[in-house]
This record gives C-alpha cells, structure tokens and sequence, in this order.
C-alpha cells in the first residue's frame, strides 16, 4: 500500500479573459466540476472565481496528474457551457493553466484566498493575480506567450 497526497492550487482563464462566466450563475459551474472531480475521485476543497476565471483547491489521487485533471475539467466544462443558456457568450478557456503544489497545512490560507476573490480584485486585475503567483513559484514568464490566446 502507498500513501500518498497531492494538493493544488489551479487557476485558468476564459478565452481571452473575456468576461463570460457570469456571476448569477457561476454555482452552476462550480457545481459541474465538482462533479467532475469527484468522479476522477478528487477531494474539492474550494471553488471559486471571477467571470473571466475559476481557482479551484483540489487534492488528487495518486494515478492521476494535473494536466490530466485540468484537461478533463476544461474540455468537460467546455461542452458543458457551450451547449448552456445560462453561459451564452461562453466561447472556451484559455490555453495556459497554472497548477501549484501545496501541503495541508495551507489548506486554510488557500481556502480563504478562493472565497475573497471578489473583494480581492477590487483591487488587482486577473494579469496582476496570475503574474504574482507565477513570480512567487518561481516560474520564468515568456512575455510573448503570457496569457495569450
């Protein structure tokens, strides 16, 4: 038997950081890939986002990677969304992702971080977010490909 545990941060954006996940229905979303990771056997700790994009707290088992993971929630929600009257200017995500790897005991701290999203970018835009989480992991960013579609 091996014992094994994978926390992540993931974060993603709509199609050219258009603004189409609208917040009367954005439970509706959170509620799809919850369903979706919980069929891949996933613990969902958190959802939550702003209409251009989605963070979500996840723990994943041991056979399945990230891209994996995020792969299946965006092409799934894709469909989904597309085919969805309540998402009618929905035209897909972003290529990129960003996955960060924690541990339990940031649980709490990213939990928090998820559900202040709105407050949170009152003040900084989704490029300001997502550049300072790539910069504080360390991640060189490529200016010609930085959240381009």
């Amino acid at each position: 038997m091996s014992y094994t545990t994978s926390y992540y941060h993931i974060v993603f954006h709509t199609y050219h950081s258009e603004p189409t996940i609208c917040v009367e229905n954005e439970r509706e979303l959170y509620a799809y890939i919850y369903g979706i990771a919980k069929n891949l056997s996933c613990q969902t700790y958190r959802i939550g986002g702003m209409p251009d994009h989605v963070h979500i707290f996840v723990s994943l088992p041991s056979d399945l990677s990230l891209s994996d993971f995020v792969q299946r929630v965006k092409t799934n929600t894709s469909k989904w969304m597309k085919g969805n009257p309540l998402f009618p200017h929905f035209r897909g995500w972003g290529r990129e992702y960003a996955g960060f790897s924690y541990s339990l005991r940031d649980k709490d701290m990213i939990v928090a971080y998820i559900v202040g999203q709105k407050e949170h970018h009152k003040k900084v835009s989704f490029e300001a977010e997502y550049r300072a989480f790539l910069v504080e992991n360390g991640i060189d960013i490529d200016e010609r490909f930085f959240l381009k579609d």
